[in-house]
C-alpha cells in the first residue's frame, strides 16, 4: 500500500436538519487514511458541480434512502496526486472524475450505489476511489468545465442517445442538464426546441444560442404541446428530453411524433398521479417509447469524453455562477431558489 503525505482535508457533511432557514452543511477537518489501497488513487479536487439533487437531499426531499450526515454533491473532476502499488490505469497528474453511479461500469449491472446518497459524496478537497470508476476528463476543458460531465452531462448524453443529424428535440427546462443537453444536440446536428415557464430565461439563451434561431415554448400554458406540434408541422418531435414528471408527461407524449421517444430524467414539478389518467391512451395511440433515464454508465462516460475531446467542444457558456469552497451552502441554497441558468460550480 502506498503511503499518504497529506494527513486531512476539508470536507461538508449534510446537518440533516430540515428546519427552513438552518445551516443544511457543516464544515467539518477529517484525517486521511495514511495508506492507499492498492487500485485506489488519491485526488486533489478542483471543481464540483452542483445539481438539484443536492438541494433537495440537503433539504429533505430525495425519495430514496441517504446514508446519516453524509457528504454531498456527485459531481467533481480533480488531479490524481498518488496511486496505489496497483493502479493500471491511472498516473500522477491525470484529470479524473468519479461517476457517479459507482456500481454502473457497463450498464448492465443490477446493483446501484449513488455518490451522496447511497455513499459519501464529493464536496471535499482530497477524495480517495478506486481506478475502475474514473474516468479521464479531456485535457482542453478547464476544471469548472469537467466538473459538469458526471452527472449533467452523461445525463444528456444517455438521453440523446440514438438521435442525430436532421432529428428534432424537445428539451424541457434551464437547468444544468437542460443546457449540457442544448449543448450536445446542437453539435450532433439536431433542431432544438427548449421550454421554459420563463420568458426571461429563454430570450437569454435564444440571444446566447442564436445561430441557428433557436426555437422555445413557454410550459405555463395549458396546452404548450400544441405549441410544439404547431412548430413541427403537427408531427411531433422526433425526442423529448422530459423533466417535469407527472405534470409534465402526458402533453410531452402528446408533442412527440408516432414512434418517437420521451426521454424520462426528472419529477421536478409536483407529483400527482391523478396527472397520469390518460397516459396509457395517449402512450399507445402515439406508439411512443418511454424511456427511464437515469445518469450512465461508466462506458457510457468515456464516450462522452472522447466525443467532447473530438469536438473540442467547451462548456464555460453553461456555467451560471462559481462559488468558493466556503461558500457552498450559498450556492446549494442558490440551486434549491432555481434562479440560475445552466450550473452551479464550487472552486477549489
Amino acid at each position: 500500500m502506498t503511503t499518504i503525505a497529506i494527513e486531512s482535508r476539508r470536507v461538508f457533511r449534510r446537518t440533516d436538519d430540515y428546519t427552513p432557514g438552518t445551516p443544511k452543511l457543516k464544515l467539518t477537518y477529517e484525517d486521511l487514511p495514511s495508506r492507499l489501497p492498492s487500485s485506489s488513487v488519491l485526488i486533489k479536487v478542483h471543481a464540483v458541480s452542483l445539481n438539484y439533487r443536492d438541494a433537495n437531499i440537503v433539504n429533505g426531499g430525495n425519495p430514496w434512502p441517504v446514508i446519516p450526515h453524509g457528504i454531498p454533491c456527485n459531481d467533481a473532476a480533480g488531479e490524481v496526486i498518488a496511486t496505489g502499488a496497483d493502479v493500471k490505469t491511472l498516473k500522477l497528474g491525470d484529470r479524473v472524475a468519479p461517476i457517479i453511479d459507482t456500481e454502473n461500469i457497463t450498464g448492465r449491472e443490477s446493483a446501484r450505489s449513488w455518490l451522496a446518497a447511497d455513499e459519501d459524496g464529493v464536496l471535499a478537497d482530497y477524495l480517495i476511489f478506486d481506478e475502475r470508476i474514473l474516468s479521464i476528463v479531456p485535457s482542453h476543458l478547464s476544471w469548472a468545465e469537467a466538473c459538469l460531465i458526471p452527472c449533467a452531462g452523461t445525463t444528456a448524453w444517455a438521453a440523446l442517445k440514438g438521435f442525430g443529424i436532421g432529428k428534432s428535440v424537445l428539451i424541457q427546462g434551464t437547468g444544468g442538464v437542460s443546457m449540457f443537453a442544448l449543448k450536445l444536440a446542437r453539435a450532433a446536428g439536431l433542431q432544438v426546441i427548449l421550454s421554459s415557464s420563463s420568458d426571461d430565461k429563454l430570450q437569454q439563451i435564444k440571444a446566447q444560442f442564436s445561430s441557428p434561431p433557436l426555437l422555445t415554448v413557454n410550459y405555463k400554458s395549458p396546452v404548450w404541446h400544441e405549441e410544439v406540434l404547431k412548430l413541427t408541422g403537427d408531427a411531433g418531435v422526433d425526442l423529448v428530453l422530459e423533466m417535469g414528471g407527472t405534470g409534465s408527461l402526458v402533453q410531452s407524449i402528446r408533442c412527440t411524433r408516432r414512434g418517437g421517444t420521451v426521454s424520462q430524467i426528472g419529477y421536478l414539478s409536483r407529483q400527482d398521479p391523478s396527472d397520469l389518467a390518460e397516459l396509457l391512451p395517449v402512450l399507445i395511440d402515439r406508439r411512443v417509447n418511454l424511456r427511464g433515464i437515469n445518469a450512465a454508465s461508466k462506458y457510457d462516460m468515456d464516450d462522452l469524453c472522447a466525443a467532447l475531446s473530438a469536438m473540442q467542444l467547451h462548456l464555460d457558456d453553461i456555467i451560471d455562477t462559481t462559488y468558493f469552497f466556503e461558500q457552498s451552502g450559498e450556492a446549494i441554497q442558490s440551486i434549491w431558489e432555481g434562479k440560475h441558468v445552466g450550473k452551479l460550480v464550487v472552486s477549489l
